[in-house]
């Protein structure tokens, strides 16, 4: 039988989701949670890969297990012996062909940034105090649903076989000292997110206009755009499937 779990957590203390040798990863901690719950060998499959220090207002992955369980009893289990920093809200029975990595058919990002300093957001906020034009940016943003070719947002030397990705929302909304960017496509690049807000931020101190943020995606070369903004801003926030409902 395959399950889907819904989870979060705090990424500050993870080299990732992914398993690693030699540093502690997301993924390997929810293997050895529900290992020993269930004591059998199982191994998740998540439905993305976050990169060190990202964070994740939610997250699927699914496991494999034969046996029978009670699902709200071993929530409760689960979320009693994993660290304070990984939540499971829902543990889900799915079809035996769901696969929380392909299924998938729409994903969220969000980046936040304080132009004041707030030492309560130090590891979920980028504190960057230069002045922005926000109005520019959202004008840059705006034009990435134009495209579909974003190399020049992917980290180089990745093994991907299309750099396609169909953006549906980009923009930033501000809340006195808060800025909030929010991304949503079908897929993204490794680092493809924080490369477009390194990028975004240089239209907002006017280093670069509109027209030229669009020549660095029709360029494709990650050398042009702008700098990765810090991991530590970056949350994916939804996940979307066409059989799981909200």
């Amino acid at each position: 039988m395959r399950y889907f779990i819904k989870l979060a957590y705090n990424g500050t203390n993870y080299h990732g989701w992914q398993i690693q040798p030699n540093a502690l990863s997301i993924q390997e901690t929810l293997n050895n949670a529900l290992t020993i719950i269930f004591n059998t060998e199982i191994s998740i499959m998540g439905a993305g890969r976050t990169d060190t220090g990202v964070h994740a207002k939610e997250m699927f992955a699914h496991f494999d297990i034969e046996t029978d369980f009670d699902i709200l009893n071993t929530l409760h289990k689960l979320n009693s012996f994993l660290p304070k920093d990984i939540v499971i809200y829902e543990i889900i029975p799915v079809n035996d062909n769901a696969h929380a990595r392909f299924d998938a058919t729409q994903r969220t990002y969000e980046y936040h940034i304080n132009t004041t300093k707030n030492v309560f957001q130090i590891d979920g906020s980028w504190y960057y105090h230069q002045k922005l034009n926000i109005e520019l940016m959202n004008l840059a943003a705006a034009e990435l649903r134009k495209y579909t070719d974003f190399e020049c947002f992917s980290k180089v030397n990745t093994d991907v076989n299309t750099f396609d990705c169909e953006i549906t929302e980009a923009n930033w909304k501000q809340n006195n000292d808060h800025l909030i960017f929010t991304i949503s496509a079908n897929r993204f690049l490794r680092n493809m997110v924080r490369a477009i807000v390194g990028s975004l931020i240089n239209v907002g101190l006017e280093k670069i206009t509109v027209a030229d943020f669009k020549a660095i995606i029709e360029s494709k070369d990650r050398s042009k755009a702008g700098f990765s903004v810090p991991a530590h801003g970056l949350y994916l926030t939804q996940i979307s499937y066409d059989y799981i409902k909200r």
